[in-house]
């Protein structure tokens, strides 16, 4: 038996993002596909085609978007208001286009470029941290 499988340029269903990203509740193994939705409220970046039904559908490039936020909200401690500043940071851009945030696998062949450009995300981090 043959499992299906998406290419990467394939939208993706909010079922299977929640996955990817691996949003599950631990304790129930549900997806976390809520918090996708209100990430959208509050990210207007977020742009998935809303299909028959209000079935959304995600671009690779959702798909990186939301992986970065996840990282900076989750792995680096990032509250809401911060990730949106740094969203609108034109270096980010740059960066995205480069690595995905939060989906790291051995796929990198530059490890020295990843580290630099990690670098410069802690910095920028670090700076949001301390503006009150």
């Amino acid at each position: 038996m043959s499992t299906f499988n998406k290419k990467d340029t394939a939208y993706k269903t909010i079922g299977e993002v929640a996955k990817e990203l691996d949003l599950v509740n631990k304790k129930t193994g549900l997806l976390q596909t809520h918090t996708i939705r209100y990430w959208e409220t509050q990210f207007k970046q977020i742009k998935p085609i809303i299909g028959a039904g209000k079935r959304r559908y995600y671009s690779k490039k959702n798909l990186d978007l939301i992986s970065s936020i996840k990282f900076l909200l989750k792995q680096q401690g990032l509250t809401i208001n911060g990730v949106k500043k740094l969203l609108k940071d034109k270096d980010l851009d740059e960066l995205d286009q480069n690595i995905n945030l939060g989906v790291y696998k051995s796929t990198f062949k530059d490890k020295e470029k990843l580290k630099k450009r990690l670098k410069k995300i802690t910095k920028i981090i670090s700076e949001l941290k301390s503006i009150k």
